[in-house]
């Protein structure tokens, strides 16, 4: 049987988070898994404690496509990063929360080591998240950037002195065009991230929809909304703007925008692929994540 190649994935900032990684290694190797690490979390892990130094590295050691599952620790931030680790693979991500809210992760901390062995024991199911695919073209046409996004795609100004102009595209025909600060627009799972802070609707992971939300739009059509998946978004940058702009995805990867610019998202073709221990109702998640009051609920019926 082939050795099981596991990816740690850590936010080596915090010191708990190293001790977490420490356990998490020692314990893939006593049940005879290859844990592997990024060479950035390598490096960052070994600063702190030399036990690191001789973790495979993925890419170099281990390719992708051989990563049978990433265990995250950390926050929603170093999921994302996660994803974008093993975006040219299939391996699901199994998030422990080691930040605040962690609104992606699938257990707390104080569950680590009991998640680390149903992992040993393939004790787990997959859940599938849609994902974006952008896509920016010049004014001539030509496509001069490509990436995706698991939570949104951002077009937001550059310079805090000037918005921006743009014109808003829904499934190939112009809706409205106006100034503003930018435009958010995000998948389900992104619908409690940066949509939501925009004031953007929260959208059950078994949705499948996509959100669009204005940023301090000059306009009295300026209301977010919620579009087929099917259906192409297109911002496009007007050339009258004196704002410059720049396109960001998931808060982790950019690329500036000319003027003229035109960014196309839509959905992507490859989801993300989360590990699930514990069947879960997203109004639970809600309820937890944000502390909502409850108090006075009756029962559901039977």
């Amino acid at each position: 049987m082939n050795e099981r190649r596991i990816l740690v994935v850590a936010h080596a900032r915090r010191d708990e988070t190293v001790q977490a990684a420490r356990r998490v290694v020692s314990a893939l190797r006593g049940a005879g898994a290859l844990p592997v690490l990024s060479a950035d979390d390598r490096a960052d892990l070994t600063a702190e404690d030399d036990f690191f130094a001789e973790v495979d590295l993925l890419g170099t050691d281990i390719p992708v496509e051989d990563i049978e599952l990433a265990i995250v620790l950390g926050g929603d931030g170093t999921i994302l990063r996660a994803a974008e680790l093993v975006r040219d693979g299939t391996a699901p991500i199994l998030g422990i929360n080691m930040g605040h809210v962690g609104f992606l992760a699938e257990i707390e901390r104080d569950d680590m080591d009991a998640a680390v062995a149903r992992v040993i024991d393939r004790d787990y199911s997959v859940e599938e998240r849609m994902a974006l695919a952008v896509r920016v073209k010049d004014a001539d046409g030509s496509v001069v950037y490509s990436t995706w996004a698991l939570n949104e795609a951002t077009v937001e100004k550059a310079s805090r002195e000037r918005m921006i102009e743009v014109v808003v595209e829904i499934d190939g025909r112009p809706l409205t065009s106006f100034g503003c600060d930018g435009m958010v627009v995000s998948t389900p799972t992104g619908a409690t991230a940066y949509n939501f802070s925009a004031g953007g609707p929260v959208i059950w992971p078994g949705v499948e929809a996509i959100a669009v939300v204005p940023l301090s739009a000059h306009a009295l059509f300026a209301r977010p909304l919620v579009v087929a998946p099917g259906a192409p978004v297109a911002i496009e940058l007007l050339d009258r703007n004196d704002g410059t702009a720049i396109l960001w995805c998931d808060g982790r990867r950019s690329h500036e925008l000319p003027r003229g610019a035109r960014v196309i998202v839509r959905r992507s073709s490859r989801p993300v692929r989360l590990a699930r221990l514990h069947p879960s109702v997203f109004t639970d998640r809600l309820v937890r994540k944000f502390q909502l009051p409850v108090s006075g609920w009756r029962g559901a019926d039977s």
